[in-house]
């Protein structure tokens, strides 16, 4: 049966505190052509809240089901599958529950010790779902575990009331395929970030790197196709959904995701290299995120070998340059997790290069405020978290020209952008950059503002912004389908299936791209 939605009135604080307005107070619910009415709050209906912003009142959902289907956000990032989607989605669901929205993660389960639920956070819960054997799987052979993996969704969901969830938001394209099905049976909006798109991994390809297979790219078309509200990271994505997947342009909103500024800030260079047990007297450029081609570790090394070995000539006066690595392998790169290792002996600078594992947040702070420079010579990067952290601590970063890093990186002020990843070019802009000690500290003096116009704050409002567009969206396809139901029907047709036909109708019905 159709119902109307009611939503308490807040205020702009009392959502960030998570503390509805006094509900003896009016409650505005969908009213005719989109707009709004007043009901009184004794009424019929379930509570929801919405934010005003400026002249508009927004909804704002109870609870989110949020969809991470190949890694966890409380896995380490660094190794593995888990990376900077594992600090986005932590990070954003725990600020969207300060704001009062109740946020159950769901990620597969990789071991039989992991808890089926985990009280995470205040307000944060997170569903371990049994799909598959908890080891051995890949994330190339998840598509085969999907139908496990939303019946385990699905069956959460059916032990509570109609209605538990308000929204989803799916995460990769794995997830949203169970946030398709998701949606549909429940009858709730579904936003997805894709944070990576294999059109554009495959375009731009690491020499000897793995094509992202064509069951990705069509699993990601349908997604496209079928979710109420996309969010891009940056304009540039947005462009991409565009023009390689028709992506509808009304329909996406660009949230550019942010840094821990309470945990990522500057500090004592000499006091991180003491903790680190680092040489107070070496240049040290630093590498921070999974061994794989796709990020691009080996083109560091490449570049940082002749300014090494430049170094080490007598008379020199050039300080000592060490290459510090940080993190562990992943995808392609499993297939040969020593060949960093195995590079540097081939260049002669084995002495000068120190791999770390994965480190924890504050850690990695010692790590990004111990370096000169921070590199990220990825080939492919929706965004570029890793930029934003090193420049909250301080540390200007030197990046390949692609993706969202030329959001991250303030081109000339926070850092240096770097056109394509041709050795000698990467060479000579670090020797360049390092080789002027007054230019390095301009940019290291620069970084820490750049990276503060990029908080989790800013994101999780912007993505409450997002989920208020999907949530009316939704009711005003269901209010043009009840009337033009009523229309026809008259009073009467309500007990004539139009609960089934409301399910049906309200669903976006879109001509999908090279159908």
């Amino acid at each position: 049966m159709y119902r109307l939605t009611q939503m308490t009135i807040v205020t702009e604080s009392s959502v960030g505190e998570g503390t509805p307005a006094d509900e003896s107070g009016p409650i505005a619910v969908p009213g005719p052509a989109g707009g709004t009415r007043v009901r009184r709050p004794n009424q019929a209906g379930p509570a929801r809240m919405t934010k005003v912003v400026g002249m508009s009142v927004i909804p704002v959902p109870r609870r989110v089901a949020l969809i991470s289907v190949h890694t966890s956000p409380l896995a380490q990032p660094g190794t593995g599958d888990a990376g900077g989607m594992n600090v986005y989605v932590w990070q954003t669901a725990t600020r969207l529950a300060r704001r009062g929205v109740k946020v159950e993660i769901f990620t597969r389960a990789t071991s039989s010790s992991d808890a089926p639920v985990v009280d995470a956070a205040p307000g944060v819960l997170v569903r371990h779902v049994a799909a598959g054997p908890f080891e051995g799987l890949d994330k190339q052979d998840l598509p085969g575990q999907l139908c496990a993996f939303t019946a385990g969704v699905l069956r959460a969901e059916a032990m509570n009331e109609p209605g538990y969830y308000d929204l989803i938001h799916s995460h990769y394209w794995l997830s949203g395929q169970v946030g398709w099905l998701a949606r549909d049976r429940w009858s709730v909006p579904l936003v997805h970030t894709p944070h990576t798109l294999a059109a554009v991994k495959n375009a731009s390809l690491a020499k000897g790197d793995t094509a992202e297979p064509r069951l990705r790219e069509i699993g990601e078309q349908q997604v496209v196709d079928e979710a109420d509200r996309l969010v891009a990271n940056t304009a540039t994505e947005a462009t991409e959904l565009v023009s390689m997947y028709g992506a509808d342009p009304d329909r996406i909103d660009i949230v550019t995701p942010g840094a821990d500024l309470d945990c990522y800030t500057t500090g004592s260079t000499a006091a991180a290299r003491a903790e680190l047990g680092l040489n107070p007297d070496e240049r040290i450029v630093t590498f921070v995120g999974r061994i794989q081609p796709l990020k691009a570790p080996d083109v560091l090394l490449a570049a940082a070998a002749p300014l090494i070995h430049r170094a080490r000539q007598a008379g020199s006066g050039v300080p000592p340059l060490r290459v510090l690595i940080v993190g562990g392998p992943s995808g392609s790169g499993l297939e040969r997790p020593g060949v960093l290792i195995e590079q540097a002996a081939q260049l002669g600078i084995a002495d000068a290069v120190t791999f770390l594992p994965p480190q924890p947040s504050r850690r990695l702070a010692d790590v990004y405020r111990a370096s000169d420079l921070v590199a990220v010579p990825s080939y492919s990067e929706s965004f570029g978290l890793v930029a934003i952290e090193a420049q909250a601590c301080g540390t200007p970063v030197i990046a390949a020209d692609v993706g969202g890093l030329s959001v991250a990186v303030a081109d000339g002020r926070s850092g240096l952008l770097v056109p394509g990843h041709d050795i000698d070019t990467w060479t000579s802009e670090l020797e360049s950059v390092l080789g002027q000690p007054d230019r390095l500290a301009e940019l290291a003096a620069a970084a820490r503002g750049h990276a503060e116009q990029f908080s989790w704050e800013h994101t999780a409002d912007q993505l409450l912004l997002s989920y208020g567009r999907a949530m009316d969206s939704l009711e005003s396809s269901k209010h043009a389908v009840l009337t033009e139901h009523l229309s026809r029907k008259g009073s009467l047709g309500l007990t004539e299936g139009i609960g089934q036909r409301m399910r049906r109708s309200w669903l976006r019905r879109r001509t999908r791209v090279g159908a």
